[in-house]
């Protein structure tokens, strides 16, 4: 992810809160809050062939106290249009890949991330990609005054700790 994908990354998220079943967010960050809120060395885009971004994650520390300097959080989100025909599972499929090995080299020894129970198209490449459910976490959030439930799913690195 670099500067130029400024204005796509958090278009991108604004689709994924128009959706409804991707966060409990109602509006996106601003590229500087994004930017800001998220480890510079694990961000990555997809983009197809006419150099649209199609895709991103990114991470965020889960604590600033140095004795979880290895576990973060993850966020991946895949545009509308570029899902179904199964473009959206390979796209989800290699952006975590490719996170993984990111967090891997880095000494990072968890990836945390928290799914809706609802959303299945994310939940299933995360249990490929070697993620576990720790558990769900009920009425964690609201959105428009409806409370969601919070699937809780975890990866341990095989090359870390």
């Amino acid at each position: 992810m670099r500067p130029e994908h400024a204005d796509r990354v958090p278009e991108i998220y604004r689709l994924g809160i128009a959706a409804g079943n991707a966060t409990s967010e109602t509006a996106a960050p601003t590229w500087p809050e994004f930017d800001a809120s998220r480890l510079p060395d694990h961000r990555i885009v997809a983009v197809d062939r006419a150099g649209d971004v199609v895709g991103r994650t990114a991470v965020t520390p889960v604590s600033d106290r140095c004795a979880y300097a290895g576990v973060v959080e993850h966020s991946v989100y895949v545009r509308p249009d570029a899902r179904g025909r199964g473009v959206g599972r390979a796209l989800l499929a290699a952006l975590l890949a490719a996170l993984l090995a990111s967090t891997d080299a880095a000494g990072v020894w968890t990836v945390q991330s928290g799914i809706f129970p609802e959303n299945t198209a994310g939940l299933a490449p995360h249990h490929r990609a070697g993620f576990r459910t720790v558990g769900t976490r009920e009425r964690l959030g609201r959105r428009h005054g409806t409370w969601r439930d919070v699937v809780l799913l975890e990866r341990r690195s095989p090359a870390v700790g």
